[in-house]
């Protein structure tokens, strides 16, 4: 063995370096987790498929607006709200709704530096709201568990694959969840086997306080289509007052669940009465009311987005073509190239 001139013995040394790193390496963790870093706030679009691929003039508009993440939202089809089969992933699919599609919306979305929360949701045929999706029978509601459950897993996977953020595990299926809750709580138990990323789920706005599984989640996931005034040009003070009852509400479930509040989907129409129901999108509203969308907006960014217990959320809707769509002409929920945009923008920017 060899021995240093003090009488040391090589390897005895190298033990005694090897613990003094180890104990070093030791304290710089523990007084790393004594200074946690903020977390991010959550400035996100609801990036809409589209009919082709995607590059970085489409994200461009993205970081422009001062958004970090994107919702990418692959779909999966339903023919009645009482039928288990879910098809998906089929060459009749717009590409951005497929499998394909949604690897290359996360891969030129992250090349950008915009994260991805991987959102697959489901059409029922004719637009019926998914909250109604019920079987009839007992055979049905399995047929339809494995349905959901092949469909989502692919995506989870697909999520692990390209390291997304977040991934949510449904949007607005309360009849689903409230029928079926020990399916979900399994599902999502398989999901953490395959995903290492945070997990919501979207429930709606007047869905989520019956929502049984939050404890298994990171996320408490509300598509925040709360009323918040009934003027035909909600003005930002009225939206502000309107928020008051359903900010404490929010803020009290956070609080007892101990989780933050993600705003899976938020947003209005740029209609009269926009704060009134925004969660209509009746056809025969068709005239348009930019400043009515722009002052509801204000109010949300004013009043329960700068909330502690607010993780942030995904504007509904994003288009990829961005100077083809929205303007002073369109009456529909996005709030590309109106001035909504630039409410999202100022406040995207100082959070």
């Amino acid at each position: 063995m060899k021995v240093l001139s003090n009488g040391v013995s090589f390897k005895e040394k190298v033990s005694k370096v090897n613990l003094i790193i180890k104990t070093f390496i030791f304290i710089l963790l523990c007084s790393c987790s004594a200074q946690p870093v903020p977390e991010m706030k959550i400035k996100g679009v609801s990036f809409v498929a589209n009919r082709s691929p995607v590059d970085s003039t489409h994200v461009k508009p993205v970081k422009d607006l001062h958004a970090n993440y994107a919702a990418v939202m692959p779909f999966g089809f339903i023919p009645e709200k009482d039928a288990p089969q879910i098809v998906y992933n089929t060459d009749r699919q717009w590409y951005g709704e497929t499998k394909e599609g949604g690897r290359n919306y996360i891969t030129q979305l992250h090349k950008g530096n915009i994260n991805v929360m991987m959102k697959p949701q489901l059409w029922i045929r004719h637009g019926e709201f998914t909250g109604y999706l019920k079987m009839r029978t007992e055979e049905d509601w399995l047929a339809l568990e494995e349905s959901y459950r092949v469909f989502i897993i692919e995506y989870a996977v697909l999520a692990q694959e390209e390291n997304t953020a977040i991934f949510c595990i449904g949007t607005e299926l309360e009849n689903f969840v409230s029928n079926r809750p020990e399916f979900w709580k399994q599902l999502i138990i398989d999901i953490r086997k395959i995903y290492n990323g945070k997990l919501t789920y979207a429930a709606n706005w007047d869905e989520y306080k019956r929502t049984p599984f939050w404890n298994q989640l990171d996320f408490i996931g509300v598509d925040a289509y709360f009323p918040v005034c009934d003027e035909e040009t909600p003005s930002v003070a009225c939206a502000r007052e309107g928020w008051k009852k359903w900010g404490g509400e929010l803020a009290a479930f956070a609080k007892a669940k101990d989780r933050k509040v993600i705003f899976t989907e938020f947003g209005y129409r740029s209609v009269d009465y926009t704060g009134r129901e925004p969660w209509k999108a009746d056809r025969s509203m068709t005239g348009v009311n930019l400043q009515g969308q722009a002052n509801a907006t204000q109010a949300l960014l004013e009043t329960v987005w700068q909330e502690e217990w607010m993780a942030g959320g995904f504007v509904w809707k994003w288009f990829i073509h961005h100077d083809e769509v929205g303007g002073e002409q369109n009456n529909q929920y996005t709030p590309q190239n109106k001035p909504a945009a630039e409410i999202l923008r100022t406040y995207f920017e100082r959070d």
